[in-house]
């Protein structure tokens, strides 16, 4: 497997994976090509040192899986930093060939890289598998996460 950071060209295989999933249908917007909104995300994120947007190879050069690393610098813990994990996906006809735990495996040493402290991530509910799949790698449900989500006219149109 290769890890590398995401370019413009790979925006489009990471919006369908992102698609292809029950609760991504319902949240984001695809019909065949990109909405302007997403090229101009992925300029946001490719420009920020504290955004990694990853897509990971196979043996092939294909595309397999996508994740986003954010490196977030606080105060507390003595000014330390906090890596959140986000929007992982693998292409649906190479799931359960471990490249989930590979992809966090990296992720882990990414982040102890970048002297983060700790790794977060929050998922849907509506995902018992993955939240056990989470689990099984060490990840405790140890906080309980609140989201607000805030109405903007531009999402919805």
């Amino acid at each position: 497997m290769k890890f590398r950071k995401a370019t413009r060209e790979d925006v489009l295989p990471i919006i369908e994976m992102l698609v292809d999933d029950e609760l991504g249908k319902q949240r984001e917007y695809f019909q065949g090509s990109l909405a302007p909104e997403y090229i101009e995300a992925f300029n946001k994120i490719n420009s920020d040192e504290n955004q990694e947007l990853m897509v990971v190879e196979d043996v092939n050069s294909e595309i397999v899986g996508t994740l986003q690393l954010t490196f977030i610098q606080y105060l507390t813990y003595r000014g330390s930093i906090r890596a959140q994990i986000e929007a992982v996906r693998i292409k649906k006809d190479k799931r359960g060939l471990g490249i989930g735990k590979e992809m966090f495996e990296w992720a882990i040493k990414r982040s102890k890289e970048r002297k983060a402290h700790l790794l977060q991530l929050t998922t849907d509910k509506r995902r018992p598998k993955a939240i056990k799949f989470y689990n099984d790698l060490g990840f405790v449900q140890s906080h309980e996460g609140m989201k607000m989500h805030l109405d903007h006219d531009s999402l919805h149109s």
